[in-house]
């Protein structure tokens, strides 16, 4: 089975590669997280909470990446628009509407984020890669689950679908797996009360009802003593 793991590659200084003519290098699976000048790094590869944020994988930012000749005030919304990158990678959507939110007329907004996604601070193919990764193989969340939480992030349609039909295909393996761990927590109820839960718990995270149907048929056979065959371990 075919995992969907963040893949490491080297990175390129967008603005080195406008300078050069070069082609931006196209990233792996999930590009190496690095930060913006002045982020946090996080203290644990593991950390879920860096992984969901995703930062910049842009290498080393300097602000003369952007220069060129603005006005006050759009020199000021890409500082701010930067700020917001240190912390956690942002679509298209979100980037305007930060830049909304600084009273900047229509015309200016569009000349910055064309800029940030020349220079590659906005990459939305990299962002929908690190939304799967973190909800689907870090959060169990199922394919509507995915798709929501790329829906709520602003992604475009398109995108959102040609991410989810790249997925592994192995929705019911996980809803196993996530039933399994999750009804170890439950040991102290009764099967009837169990189902009932679980069913709630996985229609929650955006599972079909006939994947949750299985799963927790599964996961009460695990529990009952009739193991768990067919489930993936890592």
């Amino acid at each position: 089975m075919v995992h969907f793991e963040p893949k490491a590659e080297p990175d390129i200084k967008p603005a080195a590669a406008a300078a050069t003519g070069a082609p931006a290098k196209r990233r792996g699976t999930l590009a190496t997280v690095s930060y913006l000048p002045g982020a946090q790094a996080s203290s644990s590869a593991g950390d879920v909470s860096e992984v969901d944020s995703g930062g910049v994988a842009s290498g080393a930012v300097d602000t003369g990446d952007l220069d060129h000749a603005v006005d006050p005030d759009s020199e000021h919304a890409e500082q701010v628009l930067l700020q917001r990158l240190r912390g956690r990678s942002l679509s298209i959507s979100e980037a305007r509407g930060v830049l909304v939110g600084l009273d900047l007329p229509e015309s200016e907004i569009e000349e910055i984020v064309e800029r940030f996604i020349r220079l590659d601070y906005l990459d939305e193919a990299k962002l929908a890669e690190q939304i799967v990764y973190s909800q689907h193989e870090r959060k169990g969340l199922g394919r509507s689950g995915v798709q929501a939480e790329m829906r709520r992030r602003g992604l475009d349609k398109e995108l959102i679908a040609e991410t989810l039909d790249a997925m592994p295909d192995d929705e019911t393996e996980r809803a196993i797996e996530v039933a399994i761990k999750r009804v170890q927590q439950l040991s102290r109820l009764d099967d009837r009360t169990i189902d009932r839960r679980l069913n709630a718990f996985l229609m929650r995270k955006g599972y079909p009802s006939s994947v949750v149907r299985e799963a927790v048929q599964a996961a009460l056979d695990s529990r009952n003593g009739g193991g768990s065959s067919g489930v993936r371990f890592q």
